[in-house]
C-alpha cells in the first residue's frame, strides 16, 4: 500500500531531514500502476463482499451452472485472481526501495520511520479486519514489509533468486496439508460417529474436532454453512463483528505462516528488483514493456486457462485445488501481472488516454483511502446494517457495483487532490508515522 514513489528531493524535505513524499518527488507511471491495481483487485474482491467467502473461488456453490454465473468466474479467474494483488505486493515493495534511496541520499535515518510505518499500517490494517471486512492485506503488507527490510540494499539479481527460492514453499505447504487432513478424514468422521452416539469425547478427541471444524467450511463447505454465513452477514453489526472475529485470526495467523510469508515476500523482492532496474518507473523502452506484455501473456494465460479447466473437471474439490489444482493460477498469476503491468506501461508511455491515465494516478496516490473505502461502501451496501444484499446478489451483477465503485473512484480522486495533499487515509497514516500533524490543504 506503499505510495512513496520519489523523484529528486522537494523543496519540502531538506537534506537531514525527514518526511512525507512531495509533488516534484512522485513517479506518474507508477502512481497509474497502482491505481489500476488498486481498483483490479475489487474485480475479484467484491465475490467475498457479496456472499460467502468459499463461492470465491468455487461459482458452483453459489449460481450453479448458469452461463452468466460461470462465464463471469472464469473470465476473473484467468485475468484478474490474485494477478493484481501480485502487481500491488511487488509495488509495495517497490516503495521500500524508493523511501530507503530517498532517505539515503538525504543521510537520514530510515529505519525508525520505517517501521514505525509500518506498526501502524500494520494496526490500521487490524481494525479494518476486525471491524469492516475480514479480506483485509493491509496487515499482511505491513508484516512482511517488516521482515524484508532488512533486504533492502540487496541487488536485482540477489533479490530474484531468493523470491524464487521463496515462492514454491506455499505449494508444498499447501500440498502437505491436503495430504494431512485427507489422511485425517477416517479419524474425524469416528470422532463424530462417537459423539453422534453420545459418546465421551477425550481432550484430544474434542481439540481434533474443534479444529477440523474451523477448517472444514473452507474445504468442504455445505449449504448449511453457506446460510449460516448469510444469515451472521445479515445481522447486526455487532453480530457481524463476532462471526468475523475467527476468520480473520484464521487469515493472520495460518494464512501468513502456509502463503503470505512465502507468496507475499516473494513478489515484494521482485517487485524491489523491478524498481532497481527501473521497470516501475517508466523508464524503460517501449519494446521492453511491449515484449514484457506479450511474453506474461503468452506464458500466463495459458496456465490460467488451464487452471480453471481444471478446477471445472474434478468440481472444485477442496483437496485437489489445494494439492494440484491452484499450482497453475500460482504461477499464472505471476506471469499475467507482468503481462499487465506491461501493457499499463505502454499505454502511459504512448500518450494515449492521457486523462484516464491520469485519473488511475491519482487512484494511486490515495490508495489506502480508496482501498478501505472500497469495504466501507460494499459492506454497507451488502451487510445486514446497510442495504443488506448479501448473499442475494448474481455473480455477473456484482460487477456493476464494481463499475460503479471505479467510476466514483476515478472521478472523485482527481477533485479531491487538486484541494488536498493527501486522501484522508494517507493524511492520518503520514501523521501518525511522523508525529506531526501534516499539511492536509493546498495552498491557494
Amino acid at each position: 500500500m506503499s505510495d512513496e514513489s520519489a523523484r529528486p528531493e522537494s523543496t519540502h524535505e531538506l537534506a537531514g531531514t525527514a518526511g512525507p513524499v512531495g509533488e516534484s518527488e512522485r513517479l506518474d507511471a507508477l502512481d497509474a500502476l497502482r491505481g489500476v491495481a488498486v481498483l483490479g483487485i475489487l474485480l475479484m474482491n467484491i465475490y467475498a463482499f457479496a456472499m460467502p467467502f468459499p463461492a470465491y473461488a468455487n461459482p458452483l456453490l453459489m449460481g450453479g451452472l448458469e452461463w452468466w454465473n460461470v462465464g463471469t468466474w472464469t473470465v476473473t479467474h484467468i485475468l484478474v485472481d490474485q494477478k493484481f494483488l501480485s502487481i500491488f505486493a511487488m509495488l509495495f515493495g517497490a516503495g521500500l526501495v524508493l523511501m530507503a534511496e530517498r532517505a539515503a541520499a538525504r543521510g537520514t535515518q530510515f529505519g525508525r520511520i520505517y517501521y514505525r510505518r509500518s506498526f501502524w499500517l500494520l494496526l490500521i490494517g487490524a481494525a479494518h479486519g476486525y471491524l469492516i471486512w475480514f479480506g483485509d492485506i493491509l496487515f499482511h503488507y505491513a508484516l512482511m514489509g517488516m521482515l524484508i527490510y532488512p533486504l533492502r540494499n540487496k541487488k536485482p539479481k540477489t533479490l530474484i533468486i531468493i523470491a524464487c527460492c521463496l515462492l514454491p514453499v506455499a505449494l508444498l505447504l499447501n500440498y502437505g496439508n491436503a495430504i494431512q487432513m485427507e489422511q485425517s478424514l477416517p479419524e474425524i468422521a469416528e470422532i463424530q460417529a462417537l459423539q453422534e452416539a453420545g459418546g465421551e469425547l477425550s481432550e484430544e478427541q474434542s481439540a481434533k474436532l474443534e479444529e477440523w471444524e474451523v477448517m472444514r467450511p473452507f474445504v468442504f463447505p455445505t449449504q448449511e454453512d453457506l446460510q449460516k454465513d448469510v444469515d451472521a452477514y445479515l445481522g447486526s453489526y455487532g453480530e457481524i463483528v463476532v462471526h468475523r472475529a475467527p476468520v480473520v485470526i484464521m487469515f493472520q495467523v495460518f494464512v501468513t505462516l502456509f502463503v503470505i510469508i512465502w507468496r507475499v515476500g516473494g513478489l515484494m523482492l521482485i517487485g524491489m528488483a523491478l524498481m532497481k532496474l527501473d521497470v516501475f518507473s517508466g523508464k524503460r523502452s517501449t519494446r521492453f514493456y511491449r515484449n514484457m506484455m506479450l511474453l506474461g501473456y503468452l506464458v500466463g494465460l495459458p496456465l490460467t486457462t488451464v487452471s480453471a479447466m481444471q478446477m471445472f473437471s474434478h468440481e472444485f474439490d477442496g483437496l485437489y485445488v489445494m494439492r494440484v489444482g491452484f499450482v497453475p493460477n500460482y504461477f499464472g498469476s505471476i506471469a499475467v501481472a507482468f503481462g499487465h503491468i506491461g501493457l499499463v506501461m505502454l499505454i502511459f508511455k504512448s500518450g494515449v488516454l492521457q486523462k484516464l491515465m491520469h485519473s488511475f494516478a491519482a487512484v494511486g496516490r490515495m490508495a489506502l483511502t480508496n482501498y478501505l473505502l472500497h469495504s466501507i461502501i460494499l459492506t454497507t451496501v451488502f451487510y445486514g446494517y446497510g442495504l443488506g444484499l448479501y448473499g442475494r446478489i448474481p455473480r455477473l451483477w456484482q460487477m456493476a457495483f464494481v463499475a460503479a465503485v471505479f467510476a466514483l473512484q476515478l472521478v472523485a480522486s482527481p477533485i479531491w487532490l487538486r484541494r488536498y495533499r493527501f486522501g484522508p487515509a494517507e493524511w492520518l497514516w503520514r501523521s501518525l508515522t511522523y508525529w506531526r500533524r501534516q499539511p492536509m490543504r493546498r495552498a491557494a
